[in-house]
């Protein structure tokens, strides 16, 4: 990568200057809970995956945008960041959310995943057997709330580009694509999927997607078993339960799936929440994703 010359600002460590979540103008993403570094990503992660349309950001087709105008943007602006600010969020991110690239001196960074603008096209690797995906696996975590839609409709892409499954519960080894506080696990049966001609992806940040079908909709015929926090089948849900108490099992060969799904005893659920600042909803329940 070419040098250029780095602006002097630090980056910001005092309280962010807007508290409160929000809209327009310089008010970061977030709750007033969350620490400036936590909301000053929930801000990028909205303007790379959500908001560059409406805050007047030219995105390259590829999901790019120049850095220097996303620094100029005034929700980032109000923060003082600079460049060096900037890669030390992306390489702070333990989901690794962002790619930040120079060419002919000219900074990019992009979301890796998760984009609901529609004329983002990802340079995506393509999945044409279940070997593509290192760990084999294709696991979608949500609610029980959002499962009484699902369990009918199936999982779908809603305002987003692409369904997201990730590659094994969260724990070592799964960098993205689940919620640490999902209590339902959805398992994807993606050589059956890829036999009915549904096309899946592998993000750069290891995160599998999938456009569904013409509707937007992973279909429940091609859910392999679906399991609880303690890992139990519910009922109907079974599948083959060869296939997935193997893939399951600690001994095997891809340790992924071995570290338990950890949900909090005080946990509750709530019937909606706004991710990356949209409200996400499923026929007519309002559910996390």
């Amino acid at each position: 990568m070419a040098e250029i010359t780095q602006p002097t600002k630090k980056f910001p460590t005092g309280k962010p200057q807007n508290p409160k979540r929000g809209g327009g103008g310089g008010k970061l993403r977030g709750l007033p809970k969350d620490s400036p570094v936590v909301r000053l990503s929930k801000t990028l992660s909205w303007l790379l995956r959500h908001g560059a349309q409406s805050e007047g950001l030219t995105m390259r087709a590829d999901g790019y945008v120049k850095v220097i105008d996303l620094l100029e943007n005034p929700k980032i602006k109000s923060q003082a960041l600079d460049l060096t600010g900037l890669q030390q969020i992306v390489n702070a991110d333990s989901k690794q959310r962002y790619s930040l690239v120079c060419e002919d001196d000219i900074w990019w960074i992009k979301a890796n995943q998760g984009h609901s603008i529609k004329a983002v096209k990802l340079d995506l690797k393509p999945i044409f057997t279940v070997e593509d995906i290192p760990s084999r696996t294709a696991v979608h975590g949500t609610t029980k709330i959002a499962w009484q839609s699902i369990s009918s409709q199936g999982l779908s892409k809603m305002t987003r580009n692409h369904i997201h499954l990730a590659q094994g519960v969260t724990g070592n080894n799964v960098i993205s694509g689940m919620r640490k506080s999902c209590d339902i696990l959805i398992f994807i049966d993606v050589p059956k999927a890829l036999a009915a001609g549904i096309t899946f992806f592998l993000s750069d940040n290891g995160v599998v997607l999938t456009e569904g079908n013409d509707k937007g909709f992973l279909e429940p015929a091609f859910f392999l078993s679906v399991q609880n926090a303690k890992r139990e089948a519910l009922a109907g849900w079974e599948g083959d339960s060869a296939n997935t108490l193997d893939a399951l099992n600690p001994s095997n060969s891809d340790p992924v799936l071995a570290v338990p799904l950890a949900v909090p005893a005080s946990s509750t659920l709530v019937p909606s929440e706004v991710i990356d600042g949209i409200e996400h909803k499923l026929g007519d329940v309002k559910i996390r994703s």
